[in-house]
């Protein structure tokens, strides 16, 4: 078996918890990162120097400036379109990302107390982690995605038997015997496959797991799966390992199942918002106040924000619990980094609890509020909107 590997209802920050502890100043840059036309070249080697400049307007210093300006020089061979994200603290860039596809904000270059996790969150729009297993009656690789991310994360091969995997047609007793040893051959690979599989599943927290390949050895393999990865599969009729097999086929087909089970997702969390709504003691939280005491107990499950809408507004970072406040008054001990927008304060405090997040157009929420959370536990009466 070889490895080849690469780095919900919502968005997991939990991978950027221990940045949102370290003190500011940070850099952030959401930019365009294209290389495939002369245009985005030459767009592509004045950026990093644009970017210094509206940093340096902003107070950087010269050390966050160069680690800036060097983390933005053009990569090379990266099919557009593509975006890039990177922060930068300390003279370090301690995040930069290139991600596939549109920038789905505009460009963001600012020095800000806390690092801005929005334009990240909004690219991929959840953490969405799914398989593609491609399996024969001798052989299955198998491909753990993770959505918006491009290609795969690792690649697991599994090599079964090969000897007799074709069954004899030679007749009468040999023929039997050999084609109970074939199908014996074909239980015992589909069996190995299976539990790599049910592996890279339970690691990675898979949501979908699409199952391709030959027909026979997708029914076997699906037979040998746990109860808990079989509840995932989703099959479809294409095999890229066979001649003349369409790859974009498949391709479509797994993006479409990724379409509906995702979709399924962020309806089941607004259908638990909705039945919530007129509870006396309701497992919710609707309005920024409401959610801002809910972030400061670390009570949110799910954090539902209309970012578009919280764009104006303010809110405290704090440098410890509660992480952040309406107003002087709710800090408690800890110290105050800085007024930031209500979106990078709300993620930051979301990161540190350990609170999943789902971006939503604003007329999906109740009451026409900016924003609403699913609670971990219910504490009475909803607080009244500030």
């Amino acid at each position: 078996m070889a490895e080849r590997g690469g780095t919900n209802s919502g968005s997991s920050l939990k991978a950027y918890a221990d940045l949102c502890r370290l003190p500011g100043p940070w850099c952030t840059a959401y930019v365009d990162a294209g290389t495939g036309t002369v245009d985005t070249l030459e767009a592509g080697d004045v950026r990093p120097g644009n970017v210094r400049s509206q940093l340096e307007a902003q107070g950087a210093v010269a050390a966050d400036l160069d680690a800036m300006e060097q983390a933005l020089e053009p990569a090379a061979g990266v099919p557009a379109p593509v975006s890039r994200y990177v922060l930068v603290r300390e003279g370090k860039a301690v995040l930069n990302e290139l991600l596939p596809g549109r920038q789905v904000l505009p460009e963001r270059v600012v020095v800000s107390p806390v690092p801005d996790l929005l334009p990240v969150v909004k690219h991929r729009p959840e953490e969405f982690p799914y398989v593609v297993a491609e399996v024969s009656r001798e052989h299955g690789e198998i491909r753990l995605y993770r959505a918006g991310a491009g290609g795969p994360a690792a690649v697991q091969e599994v090599e079964g038997e090969s000897e007799h995997v074709h069954k004899f047609h030679g007749g009468g007793w040999s023929e039997l015997r050999f084609q109970h040893h074939t199908e014996d051959v074909w239980r015992r690979n589909a069996d190995e496959v299976a539990g790599e599989i049910d592996r890279v599943a339970r690691a990675s927290g898979a949501r979908l797991i699409v199952l391709a390949g030959d027909i026979r050895a997708r029914g076997l393999v699906q037979e040998q799966l746990s109860d808990a990865s079989r509840a995932l599969v989703s099959e479809v009729d294409s095999h890229t390992h066979t001649a003349g097999a369409d790859s974009a086929n498949l391709e479509d087909q797994v993006n479409q199942r990724v379409a509906e089970v995702w979709a399924a997702g962020q309806q089941e969390v607004m259908d638990r918002l909705a039945v919530q709504e007129g509870q006396g003691n309701p497992e919710s939280a609707v309005g920024i106040g409401a959610v801002v005491h809910a972030l400061q107990q670390a009570q949110v499950e799910v954090l539902i924000l209309d970012d578009a809408s919280l764009s104006e507004r303010t809110l405290l970072a704090l440098d410890a619990e509660p992480w952040v406040a309406l107003g002087e008054e709710e800090t408690l001990a800890a110290g105050v980094l800085g007024k930031v927008p209500a979106p990078a304060a709300l993620l930051r405090a979301a990161a540190l609890t350990d609170a999943e997040v789902l971006l939503v157009p604003g007329p999906v929420l109740p009451e026409g509020s900016d924003a609403a959370a699913l609670l971990r536990w219910s504490t009475g009466p909803q607080v009244p909107e500030s």
